[in-house]
């Protein structure tokens, strides 16, 4: 199983990024999709869900900011990441989830916003 995590970098506050996910070795329409972060001295986070019905879900401080979409046919789930703010600054890390449970994680890509 891999999960191939892209996308991240160094934005300005206010600006945007766009994170990919690309899964390899499980079924991937059948997964709940997840994006998770873990900024230093804090815990993982999830920042955003999408089951392989469509429904998403999203942590409170990145509501109407963020859009977690996936492509199933590219086996890929996607973070759309705007009106970013110096808080955002983490290792974003995408999750294949059953049963409400990370089963799988990728290996992380650091987001930095400047302020």
């Amino acid at each position: 199983v891999q999960l191939q995590a892209s996308g991240g970098g160094l934005a300005q506050a206010g600006g945007s990024l766009r994170l990919s996910c690309k899964a390899r070795g499980i079924n991937f329409g059948i997964y709940t999709m997840g994006w998770y972060r873990q900024a230093p001295g804090n815990e993982r986070e999830l920042v955003a869900i999408r089951s392989s019905g469509g429904i998403s879900n999203y942590a409170d401080s990145v509501k109407g900011r963020f859009t977690i979409t996936r492509d199933n046919a590219r086996r890929t789930v996607y973070l759309q990441m705007n009106s970013l703010n110096p808080e955002d600054t983490a290792v974003y890390y995408c999750s294949a989830v059953t049963s409400g449970k990370p089963r799988y994680w990728g290996q992380g890509t650091q987001v930095t916003v400047s302020s």
